[in-house]
């Protein structure tokens, strides 16, 4: 059973042994647009608000722009952690049309503009 974390619940000064680098939707402003690199595909997100977003970068699910909720990142074996991208985890979001997806492993996420 995954262990669902809130953003809110999160002390973002304290970082644990093990934590994964990464960010939490709810720390950038809506407009906020980020470049993740997976380990098949480049996908860029922007933030609309909370945890809605619009993803492209999949040739099958997403390739031109379409709004989406990220649900968050999960390593193998991991707990969920909610509205988190997640460097060497996996991004789940729900697509409109093919509910939820997982991407490859994250290798880079970077903020762009």
């Amino acid at each position: 059973m995954l262990q669902l974390v809130r953003c809110d619940e999160i002390n973002h000064e304290v970082r644990e042994p093990g934590t994964t680098d990464g960010i939490y939707l709810c720390d950038l402003p809506d407009g906020a647009s980020l470049e993740v690199e997976t380990k098949h595909h480049r996908y860029k997100i922007v933030k609309l608000a909370q945890t809605q977003a619009r993803i492209s970068g999949h040739p099958t699910y997403c390739p031109e722009p379409i709004t989406v909720e990220i649900e968050g990142s999960a390593g193998e074996g991991s707990a969920l952690k909610l509205g988190f991208i997640g460097r060497g985890m996996h991004l789940m979001f729900q697509h409109p049309t093919y509910h939820t997806l997982t991407t490859s492993r994250i290798l880079d996420i970077r903020r762009l503009g």
